[in-house]
């Protein structure tokens, strides 16, 4: 025989942790548990006395998470969250916890892949939920960090110049489609790509990896193009296509969709200009079921 100590969590302490960081203050958290704030804020000290690592950090007149309450903070939001359930099975509701999937995704993504890339978390035998933020690579990335986030989508890969730990997964690659409405299209489809010489064209902003190769192209090609509009939203960019204001470039992979959507016509294809897109995680070896189904339909179907 013998006895196996173990350290038990006060579930109230948690509780209390949970409600100020879901409330943003520990004012508002004593507001939801009709609790005085020295109460909640000794039961804050035990928690992390308990658990030997600071939760908040002070920002301004607030409560910022640390990285470790960032982490703890999920753990809770799922311990309540079963709580909830529990509830619902014994009052006879219906229940059924779908497998949450917060993706960061880059904006200069174009929206429909994001979607191709994402749908099958949405066909799962379990669909998935999916919690969707839009920002810049970095922002997202400074959240991936700190746990916020449980994988992030771009058009680039992270490099060593950033300073996050976190890895990259090739999803696919794609070759490069060029549309215009369609008079504008059937103007510039004779003798493409020398008939791009002086057309309007609707382009990424400097910097972006697409605009690069882009403009690598058109040196190669000797061709000069009259850039009439520089976008960083990709679906704007579409739109002024749409309207006839200049030839644009998408992703083959989408070109379906893109004819469909925009009702364009094809002025030519580029498959020497290819697109990358990864999915950005802090493990090495994906193991969230909705990261993984979203990483083997792209490489096996979008982008096969």
């Amino acid at each position: 025989m013998y006895s196996l100590a173990m350290e038990w969590l006060n579930y109230h302490h948690l509780l209390y942790f949970w409600t100020v960081a879901k409330e943003g203050s520990i004012a508002r958290a004593c507001e939801q548990l009709r609790l005085a704030q020295p109460t909640i804020s000794g039961q804050l000290r035990l928690l992390e006395e308990t658990l030997g690592e600071k939760l908040f950090a002070r920002s301004g007149r607030g409560l910022k998470l640390t990285e470790v309450g960032q982490v703890v903070y999920r753990y809770a939001d799922e311990i309540f969250g079963l709580g909830r359930e529990l509830q619902d099975v014994l009052k006879g509701r219906p229940h059924g916890r779908p497998i949450k999937l917060t993706v960061g995704i880059s904006d200069m993504v174009p929206k429909l892949i994001a979607y191709r890339i994402l749908q099958p978390a949405l066909a799962m035998t379990e669909p998935a939920q999916l919690i969707c933020h839009e920002d810049s690579q970095e922002r997202l990335l400074a959240d991936l960090a700190e746990h916020r986030l449980d994988v992030v989508l771009s058009d680039s890969p992270i490099t060593s110049v950033i300073r996050v730990k976190a890895f990259n997964h090739l999803l696919g690659t794609s070759g490069i489609t060029l549309f215009g409405a369609p008079e504008l299209a059937k103007r510039y489809q004779k003798r493409f790509p020398s008939s791009l010489a002086e057309a309007p064209f609707l382009v990424p902003i400097e910097g972006s990896a697409l605009r690069r190769s882009l403009d690598q192209w058109f040196d190669t090609e000797n061709v000069r193009p009259r850039f009439v509009g520089e976008f960083k939203d990709r679906a704007l960019m579409k739109t002024f296509g749409q309207a006839g204001a200049g030839i644009f470039p998408a992703p083959t992979a989408i070109e379906k969709e893109v004819k469909g959507r925009y009702q364009v016509s094809i002025v030519g294809r580029v498959d020497s200009v290819t697109e990358r897109f990864y999915a950005i995680s802090v493990e090495r070896k994906l193991k969230n079921p909705a990261v993984i189904t979203i990483c083997e339909a792209a490489a096996n179907r979008l982008f096969a």
